[in-house]
């Protein structure tokens, strides 16, 4: 097994476990017979970003990021329907649902019509899947510097912390290898992102502490 294929792997196995956290949000659903505190935009961008990369992946033919993908936007899509099942806010739901459609289709109609084949298109949509995919990464800054000052870590996973670390190096290094910065750079946020989480539960983990709720992962 030469390196290239043994990060593939390392890129399959993370990936698709930070995937599965959401059988955790799912697992409280289906007890609580609810979906009262539980985020329904992170499945829903995840599966849109999972959708993207995939399309990367195929045009790429990179078995890997269409692999982890297929997986992604199928767990998401799962969530999507579990979480409408059991929501209250069935309407609000399904017009976040069809304005994400819309999105979607927009962009497969520019991507498919307006740009040639070739480098070009592989290049535009790669940027836009790494420009969303670090949006994605950098977004949960906000709970941090809250977390720094009321110094409570509760809301954060340790054992999701370490795999996004882990799922984060592991797609770094196999962009590093393929020389393909499309899929180098945006995953490098979530190398820094998981060291300041580190920092935190060193400076404020109190003995024990309890597991969040789902907070999704990207390639």
């Amino acid at each position: 097994m030469d390196l290239t294929e043994l990060l593939s792997w390392a890129c399959i196995v993370f990936t698709v476990g930070m995937f599965s956290t959401g059988l955790t949000d799912l697992k409280k659903m289906r007890e609580s017979k609810s979906a009262d505190n539980i985020q329904f935009l992170p499945f829903l961008t995840t599966c849109l970003n999972n959708l993207g990369w995939l399309f990367y992946g195929t045009l790429k033919r990179d078995h890997t990021i269409v692999v982890v993908n297929v997986i992604g936007a199928l767990l998401q899509t799962l969530y999507i329907i579990m979480y409408f099942f059991y929501t209250k806010q069935k309407r609000l739901v399904m017009l976040q649902t069809l304005a994400a459609a819309a999105v979607l289709i927009c962009g497969w109609l520019y991507f498919t019509t307006f740009l040639t084949e070739g480098e070009a298109r592989l290049n535009q949509l790669g940027l836009s899947c790494s420009v969303v995919t670090i949006s994605m990464y950098l977004s949960p800054l906000t709970d941090l510097v809250a977390i720094v000052r009321s110094g409570n870590v509760q809301v954060l996973s340790f054992p999701l912390t370490v795999a996004t670390f882990f799922t984060s190096t592991s797609w770094v290094l196999y962009g590093l290898q393929l020389n393909d910065y499309y899929i180098m750079v945006p995953n490098t946020p979530g190398i820094f992102t998981s060291l300041i989480r580190f920092y935190l539960f060193w400076k404020f983990a109190p003995t024990s502490q309890s597991s969040p709720s789902y907070k999704p992962l990207h390639i």
